[in-house]
């Protein structure tokens, strides 16, 4: 008889499992970052309209809430200030998480389309990703452009 046959090579599994689109960083950042607006939107709704000591405590409650809300938009403008087509993405993305949750609280409470459209949101929240995705994107052209210039020797 003859020695055993071989043991079969284990398969390496990737730890990463996650889809197509989700393979991205800038993807699963904007998803995190967008869940995370809208939770504190969410919050933010329920108790101002729901709780009644929410009453006194009305501007603190409303500087706590818009100053997370700030935090966690910039985490996009954080995590990608040299990329400015990944921090465009995953800016968007978040945006549009937290603008579709203002639309779905539009459709129940209804009296949020008064002041603002989704529409509007949209673009208030869009227009500062944009303004910063144009000043990395310069930012990153002057970066390169001094590396080629000091890499080259004067004579």
């Amino acid at each position: 008889m003859g020695s055993p046959a071989p043991m079969p090579m284990i398969a390496k599994f990737s730890a990463d499992r996650s889809p197509g689109a989700l393979k991205n960083i800038a993807v699963r950042t904007g998803l995190y970052a967008g869940l995370a607006l809208a939770l504190i939107f969410t919050v933010w709704v329920v108790i101002a309209n729901r709780a009644p000591f929410s009453e006194r405590f009305g501007m603190e409650l409303n500087i706590f809430a818009t100053v997370l809300a700030i935090f966690v938009a910039c985490i996009p403008l954080m995590r990608f200030y040299r990329s400015p087509a990944e921090l465009l993405l995953s800016g968007l993305l978040a945006w549009g998480l937290l603008t579709l949750t203002y639309r779905i609280f539009g459709f129940v409470l209804g009296f949020f389309e008064e002041d603002y459209s989704a529409f509007q949101v949209f673009v208030l929240g869009a227009l500062p990703y944009l303004i910063f995705a144009t000043l990395a994107w310069i930012g990153t052209i002057i970066w390169r452009v001094r590396a080629t210039d000091i890499s080259h020797t004067h004579h």
